[in-house]
């Protein structure tokens, strides 16, 4: 198929005129096309062809091999593994990449890291490993001799070895293998803010049909070239995935170069399979040219008005170098190859012997030296600088710098006070960008000035390139209507070194919910890695929430995503919902220091009673929960009743509910108590922030009733406090999967958080014990549902809630 005949050079158009038909002809020609027969010499050439056989052979020997693992004598069925895993469809072409990489980072000196969309190739990535000695750097068993090598190929997918698809556990890497879909927006928050820096990013042409990457094609428009680094885009269009057909695999390069330029790109094809490495060296040469063009001209005072970055279209057969035909059955170009293409090697002759001829294809007794290390013209591909080589680049393992976290007391709140916690939080945050202008970012989908935090913008701006109003102004907010993106974006910062925040309304942060479940998992994984340093924690802030989604409706109430971070690790999980605006600012600034942790803080917008004081509230964040002796009767002493609020809006009514009842029923004693930090409700020793039994009875109580208010699920709260004793004298009332376009407290009402179904709850748990209760509780029920009642009638009739319900309560 014919490529168009020009080359693409609006890069050297500062400012393109805005109509098209205005421009040469040469511009509008949008794809590239470079002379690169016989672009390399001859031994670069080599060089390159015999890195590749090497470790497309170690790739293979590790999904197949227990024993032999160099064909030091004949094969037979016994060296073959029992249980064979892996994917080798993809391996050819992330070592074919992984050997270009190499060649241009020796050549210019680089700072390059890998990112590998297929993760699943994992055999490739370590096999690279390997070669250029970042296994041994990290992992001393594994040294770049035949003792190591056979180590390798054995412990493949493997009890006790490497899995399957790249984790945390292999040097260089910085993105979970597991999920597709989250490469490339990870690649570019990488790069952000790391001038130097340099992302090439394979993407599987399988994962190029999900919808985060979709989205992430996008994310060169935030960067800026003057501040940041550049990401090498390579699509490996190979044609098929587990079972069918990919979409980029049946799109003609026409349509490819129309979909990727129209994203802004210029878009070069490389698929001569005949001169594969000449064409593959000359775009890698050609892409670092451009992004050099692009960068020193905003470093330069002179940007180019949307720069079009490069990016590569590889077209490879899936699995090429593999065996070819299997029973009349194609297997190198189909998606046969996909994972182990020779599935019953171990007990069929025919597939054995394939498999012996496939194996020995690669000549490795060539390519290794009798000591079982690569061969020299290979190493001379592999950079001599080892903090240069793409396993031991320092961003993907050397962890973070702490970043200034100033005082927040400054700007603390008035107790007593009605103050938004989301403004509170914009003001500290805007200090925060202050202090560490190329550290820190927030990552948010539209949403920041809706959330009443853009007190942020007093001293920076949005960080979109394509718009004149934001570009090369080194703002810190990057802002796109693409959870996924946000998401991708922080994980890639995060784990280069960086510290991210990630506001969102609350029914939306469900969208992330598996990839950030992904990234704990490596989290995880990195914690117990030796080699790998702290790395600064994810910090989520959920506003918007359920509670006064009153003008969005039903579709915008959902408070799920809590539970999705209480079912991952203990050791990472973090979930607060302060109260009020002072001990939002003292949990935003405590989660700001923190490592290693996934940090969920719940809020409000709307401005709510301040209650604490700055050193109170302190005080009552770190010990996550505290009795509140001013809403309580006797200071909480003795009581018949323990009302507990979890979030901002229940808690409001938990207290609201306590002065209703101190003024109806003044022989009802009340303990009034908040929790901030609800990870402390596990049982002992579950969570290291448990309280102990004795912590949690001080608070509740051994034996009296216990009613929880809480902004969530109460099927939640349920499976925290299982395993605390006595929990039958317990009753939780939350977020029950009831909304609608209604005022503030008829969605409380309709979720039974409301002050008077507290009051009901607080009554029937008193009458248990104290008679003088016991003796008026039906009428006093009566009376409180009688209420709930007459407000939702009102709210129909007027559209509004009565007056004096949100006044800060008498105390």
């Amino acid at each position: 198929m014919s490529k168009v005949a020009a080359v693409l050079r609006l890069n050297e158009i500062a400012n393109p005129p805005p109509d098209p038909s205005l421009l040469p002809d040469f511009v509008r020609d949008i794809g590239v096309t470079i002379n690169y027969k016989d672009y390399l010499p001859a031994d670069e050439r080599s060089a390159l062809v015999k890195f590749q056989e090497l470790a497309n052979y170690v790739a293979s020997a590790m999904i197949f091999l227990k024993s032999d693992a160099i064909l030091e004598r004949e094969l037979t069925q016994d060296d073959i593994k029992f249980r064979l895993l892996g994917h080798f469809g993809t391996c050819p072409g992330l070592t074919l990449v992984y050997a270009h990489c190499n060649r241009l980072i020796v050549k210019n000196d680089l700072d390059m890291i890998y990112v590998v969309g297929p993760g699943h190739g994992a055999p490739a990535i370590l096999a690279d490993l390997w070669i250029e000695d970042s296994l041994d750097a990290f992992l001393p068993d594994y040294p770049r001799n035949k003792k190591g090598l056979k180590k390798l190929i054995r412990s493949f997918s493997w009890p006790g070895g490497f899995p399957s698809h790249v984790n945390a556990e292999v040097p260089g890497s910085i993105h979970e293998g597991g999920e597709l879909g989250y490469s490339l927006a990870v690649a570019y928050g990488a790069v952000m803010d790391k001038p130097d820096l340099i992302a090439t990013c394979v993407v599987g042409d399988g994962e190029s049909e999900s919808g985060p990457l979709a989205a992430a094609w996008n994310s060169h428009k935030y960067i800026d070239p003057a501040e940041s680094g550049a990401v090498i885009p390579i699509l490996h269009a190979n044609g098929f995935k587990i079972s069918e057909r990919t979409i980029p695999g049946t799109n003609d390069d026409k349509e490819l170069i129309a979909l990727y330029s129209g994203y802004g790109y210029q878009v070069r094809i490389v698929e001569d399979l005949k001169n594969l490495n000449d064409d593959l060296a000359a775009s890698m040469d050609w892409a670092l040219a451009e992004i050099k063009k692009i960068q020193s001209a905003a470093r330069s005072g002179k940007p180019i008005i949307k720069p079009r970055w490069p990016m590569i279209v590889l077209r490879t057969p899936k699995g090429f170098s593999g065996p070819k035909f299997l029973n009349g059955e194609p297997i190198e170009g189909s998606f046969h190859s996909h994972q182990v293409p020779l599935p019953d090697a171990k007990t069929n002759a025919t597939q054995f012997k394939l498999l012996k001829e496939w194996l020995g294809s690669y000549g490795v007794d060539k390519l290794l030296t009798p000591e079982g290390a690569p061969i020299p013209e290979i190493l001379s591909l592999v950079p001599k600088e080892r903090t240069k080589r793409m396993g031991q680049v320092k961003e993907t393992f050397n962890g973070y710098e702490p970043i200034v976290v100033p005082d927040w007391k400054p700007i603390a709140k008035e107790s007593r006070s009605q103050y938004s916690a989301m403004k509170a939080v914009g003001e500290f945050l805007d200090d925060v960008l202050v202090k560490n202008p190329k550290s820190v970012r927030i990552f948010s989908p539209d949403e920041l000035v809706s959330n009443k935090l853009d007190a942020v913008f007093n001293h920076t701006t949005r960080d979109f390139q394509w718009d004149p109003d934001t570009r090369a102004k080194g703002g810190r907010v990057t802002e796109i209507l693409s959870e996924h993106c946000c998401q991708g974006w922080m994980q890639g910062y995060t784990l280069t070194g960086r510290v991210g925040v990630f506001p969102s309304y609350e029914s939306f942060l469900g969208i992330i919910a598996t990839m950030m479940v992904q990234y704990a998992k490596f989290m995880k994984m990195a914690m117990e890695t030796k080699w790998r340093r702290d790395i600064g924690s994810l910090n989520y802030i959920e506003t918007s929430t359920w509670t006064r989604q009153e003008h969005n409706g039903f579709s915008h109430q959902n408070p799920a995503f809590i539970g999705t971070v209480i079912k991952i690790k203990s050791e990472v999980a973090r979930i607060y919902l302060p109260p009020d605006a002072n001990c939002f600012l003292a949990t935003v600034a405590h989660c700001l220091r923190s490592k290693n942790y996934i940090n969920l803080m719940v809020g409000s917008k709307a401005p709510t009673p301040v209650y604490l004081s700055a050193e109170e509230a302190e005080a009552h964040c770190v010990a996550g929960a505290s009795v509140w002796k001013f809403a309580s009767t006797d200071d909480g002493l003795d009581p018949d009743v323990v009302l507990v609020g979890i979030g901002v809006e229940v808690t409001f009514e938990v207290i609201a509910a306590a002065s209703l009842l101190k003024k109806k029923v003044p022989n009802l004693r009340i303990r009034v108590v908040n929790v901030s930090d609800l990870m402390i409700l596990q049982p002992d020793g579950v969570h290291p922030h448990s309280l102990s039994d004795e912590g949690f009875a001080s608070l509740f109580t051994e034996d009296q009733p216990v009613h929880f208010n809480y902004h969530g699920y109460p099927t939640e709260l349920k499976g925290l406090l299982f395993g605390r004793p006595n929990l039958e004298r317990v009753t939780i009332a939350g977020y029950d999967e009831e909304g609608t376009t209604t005022t503030p407290l008829s969605m409380m009402v309709l979720n039974r958080t409301d002050r008077w179904s507290v009051a009901v709850h607080a009554i029937q748990g008193a009458a248990r014990c104290n008679p003088l209760v016991q003796v008026q509780s039906h009428l006093l029920i009566s009376e409180f549902e009688h209420a709930r009642h007459k407000h939702q009638v009102y709210v129909v009739e007027h559209g509004r809630d009565p007056d004096g319900l949100f006044d800060t309560p008498s105390f």
